[in-house]
């Protein structure tokens, strides 16, 4: 995706719709225990943006929980199919995890690592080539927490 391009999605039913502005500040695959329990599957494709890029449609469901960093973890989603929208929380502050699955063409992106390796399951395969992160990875320059105070997709 280049900085200036638009991304555009939303939830199962139609519900609710969104708009991404670019620049994306990562794309990564999360084995978080939180999100295998929320996806239900080995991990789940998050794109990291500052909520500001987010431009919605609709009104969300949430569901809060503590996450592995010890801050609250609020999942967004619709409240008619369960589709999943985006991920935030006290620790992020202004950055929210969208969900990539939820993206009218998820091949606009491409994951560029693997973050929490330590909670992966054994049938869960990646790319060979993705650099992997037993907890967090380290995230770009204009993001201003410490890596170990960033949450992941959990």
């Amino acid at each position: 995706m280049k900085n200036d391009d638009r991304l555009e999605g939303g939830c199962l039913c139609g519900a609710i719709r969104y708009e991404i502005d670019g620049p994306l500040l990562f794309v990564s695959q999360c084995c978080c225990k939180d999100c295998q329990k929320a996806t239900g599957t080995g991990h789940t494709t998050i794109i990291g943006i500052h909520k500001s890029q987010l431009h919605l449609q609709g009104a969300p469901t949430t569901y809060t929980n503590a996450g592995d960093t010890g801050g609250t973890v609020t999942r967004h989603f619709c409240g008619t199919c369960g589709g999943r929208i985006f991920t935030s929380g006290d620790l992020p502050g202004e950055y929210i995890m969208v969900q990539a699955g939820s993206l009218d063409d998820p091949n606009r992106v491409s994951p560029e690592s693997v973050i929490y390796m330590k909670d992966a399951v054994a049938w869960d395969f990646f790319d060979p080539a993705l650099p992997k992160h037993e907890g967090m990875s380290p995230r770009p320059h204009h993001v201003t927490r410490p890596a170990e105070d960033r949450p992941g997709g959990q």
